[in-house]
């Protein structure tokens, strides 16, 4: 009996051994590998079929160390963390309150003016929403690109449709291309499974005005990074909000108009939003748009910034309640964006979570971006963000309201990593965030410069990138390319850059070469070459649909640009006429920050001008077969009213 117990023991003794053996195997195996695929490194994207028709998909361990390297900060539970209180707090100012107090409708508290909250009831509050909303766009296989800067257009169209005279920079190329997607030219081509590459198309087209015959050039912005491999990295984000006094003025109306005339949120607060709440809904539903793992903290910013929530992962944190506080905040003071991004700054820099690989860091500003306290200036802020990046701390803007600064916002965001949207309802937001939020804080490419070489051609203007200095010396110039979606056809959201090329004298037709140079978010130096061959025989031709809606819509913002700086800033170099035909734009002197509005009105020579405009784009959305351009027509048959 004893040999047989002993017989049972030891055959336990090794089933035990093994079962450690077993374990210990998938201990290491789990520190080692991670069956997801991560393609938020530009050397590490899934990068479509390579060799042997295989297709390669590269995965991440190091992304599984981050899970377990902030697993340390996970809490057992979850709390708001909430620290404002406007009657208690005290912010960071870094400098006095140089703007102009409003007495005639202020109140004081602890020696600041502020302006009154707002009366408008708000039963369509979101503090337990969420975002799930599904594209209305069928989406292709592969991603494509588009560039920095403006991702639409809607200070410009809402401008318009008030009746305000918008500014030149409500309307850019790079946003009204954003609106649209794009044939690239690519056919077919993955440029041997490079994470970009660009494809080009030529074109000649007639001046819809002059009928002068004119050379165009276009880059696709393409990418092998499939739609199912893409995911973003965590996020070190800090979500800026604007609360200062000119917040508190309607969605459709100017704040600064009250210096002039009468104050627009002295008319029937119930007829139309007050910028504040939604800006507060717009902070609200990005919350929910965020995972579990994102690193967040919240600033809020009148005449002095304030740390209204320090930064902690969103498993640890009571949305809910969070929303709550959010929603509940008002509009006081002047406007310090100044102090408002140094605290931001500072924040992600002294976070624990600030230098670990498979984070990228953003501050995304909610704001209609009128500073008038600390430094304003547009070189002073710019020069702010511009150091962030280089530390790649990369800055967004939500622009909220008709008066929304541009001209400022356009300015500060010429910089790598940059980009920025206007809204003017929760619903568009909404759309913003289910669609193109992962893209919207995910750079991959920086820095990109297209060189052209060519006996017949140089570049006369480029169209659509978000670099203001963008052509220079035979250059193109791109900051930064964002991820994009492809339609079921393999167009391109935002995804091409229009080159307007001016022959030389007696030149003969011939190939140009173009070198494309760029950098990679790991900071990879990469270039890729092209000879293009452009002839031409007197005919207009385009290579395909996609260099043709470029074209068409570039003369359209063009235009606008152009009767703007003619009407508005009466600047008679702007007047497009028969004879000159339509004006590549080019930037004038800037306004102030604090904006007011200007009457709407179109002069007899411009309405002339925009009903050719208006038959020239009716006879291209017919020709590109997109219906979605009737919008740039439904406006130009307002102006010519």
């Amino acid at each position: 009996m004893k040999l047989k117990s002993d017989k049972g023991i030891s055959i336990i003794k090794l089933i035990i051994v093994f079962l450690i053996i077993l374990i210990g195997i998938g201990i290491i195996y789990e520190a080692t590998h991670d069956d997801t695929t991560y393609p938020t490194r530009p050397g590490n994207v899934g990068t479509g079929n390579v060799g042997d028709g295989e297709e390669e998909v590269l995965t991440y361990p190091k992304l599984n160390k981050v899970k377990k390297d902030i697993a340390q900060f996970v809490k057992n539970e979850k709390t708001c963390d909430w620290i404002y209180d406007p009657a208690t707090s005290v912010g960071d100012s870094y400098s006095s309150f140089t703007g102009i107090a409003d007495s005639s409708s202020a109140s004081s508290f602890a020696g600041k003016s502020f302006a009154p909250a707002s009366t408008q009831s708000f039963s369509d509050s979101i503090s337990s929403s969420s975002v799930n909303f599904e594209s209305a766009v069928e989406e292709s296989d592969y991603l494509g690109f588009s560039v920095g800067g403006a991702k639409n257009s809607t200070s410009y169209r809402e401008n318009i449709e008030n009746n305000y005279f918008p500014l030149e920079t409500d309307i850019t190329y790079e946003g009204i291309y954003y609106d649209y997607y794009f044939d690239t030219g690519k056919n077919g081509s993955t440029n041997d499974g490079e994470m970009f590459y660009p494809t080009y198309s030529k074109a000649v087209s007639k001046d819809p005005i002059s009928g002068e015959e004119e050379y165009f050039l276009s880059v696709g912005l393409n990418s092998n990074i499939k739609e199912s491999d893409f995911r973003r990295e965590h996020l070190n984000l800090i979500l800026v909000l604007d609360i200062s006094g000119s917040m508190d003025a309607r969605l459709d109306g100017y704040y600064y108009d009250s210096y002039t005339g009468e104050r627009q949120t002295e008319l029937n607060p119930d007829s139309k939003k007050l910028k504040m709440k939604l800006a507060e809904e717009a902070l609200a539903m990005t919350l929910d748009t965020l995972e579990d793992y994102d690193n967040v903290g919240i600033v809020l910013f009148d005449d002095a910034a304030y740390r209204a929530k320090e930064m902690d992962l969103m498993i640890n944190t009571d949305v809910d309640t969070l929303k709550e506080k959010i929603l509940s905040v008002d509009a006081r003071g002047g406007t310090n964006f100044d102090a408002a991004y140094k605290v931001a700054t500072e924040m992600i820099k002294e976070d624990e979570l600030f230098n670990i690989e498979g984070f990228t860091n953003r501050i995304i500003v909610i704001t209609d971006a009128m500073p008038n306290v600390g430094t304003t200036t547009k070189e002073g802020l710019k020069k702010e963000m511009y150091a962030n990046a280089q530390e790649g701390i990369y800055t967004s803007f939500v622009g909220i309201g008709v008066d929304f600064n541009t001209n400022l916002v356009k300015n500060i965001t010429d910089i790598r990593g940059a980009n920025y949207y206007s809204i003017s309802e929760v619903e568009e937001f909404k759309k913003i965030l289910s669609d193109e939020f992962d893209f919207m804080v995910t750079p991959l490419v920086y820095d990109l410069d297209l060189s052209l070489s060519s006996d017949t051609y140089e570049i006369e203007a480029v169209y659509g990138t978000d670099s203001i200095d963008s052509e220079k010396a035979n250059i193109m110039h791109v900051n930064t390319l964002f991820p994009s979606s492809s339609n079921s056809s393999g167009d391109v959201k935002g995804g091409l850059v229009v080159l307007q090329l001016k022959k030389k004298a007696d030149a003969k037709d011939g190939a140009m070469d173009v070198v494309v140079s760029y950098e990679t978010i790991d900071g990879e130096k990469k270039e890729n070459k092209a000879a293009v061959d452009f002839k031409t025989d007197g005919k207009e031709f385009y290579d395909n649909d996609g260099i043709r809606k470029g074209i068409a819509l570039a003369r359209y913002v063009s235009t606008v640009k152009d009767w703007i700086a003619y009407e508005r800033d009466d600047n008679k170099d702007y007047l497009v006429t028969n004879e000159c035909g339509i004006i590549p734009w080019s930037m004038p002197s800037l306004g102030e920050n604090e904006r007011q509005s200007v009457s709407l009105k179109v002069g007899k020579e411009y309405k002339e001008i925009f009903a050719k405009l208006k038959d020239y784009l009716t006879s291209e959305m017919n020709e590109v077969n997109d219906n979605t351009m009737q919008q740039e027509i439904d406006i130009l048959e307002k102006l010519i009213k």
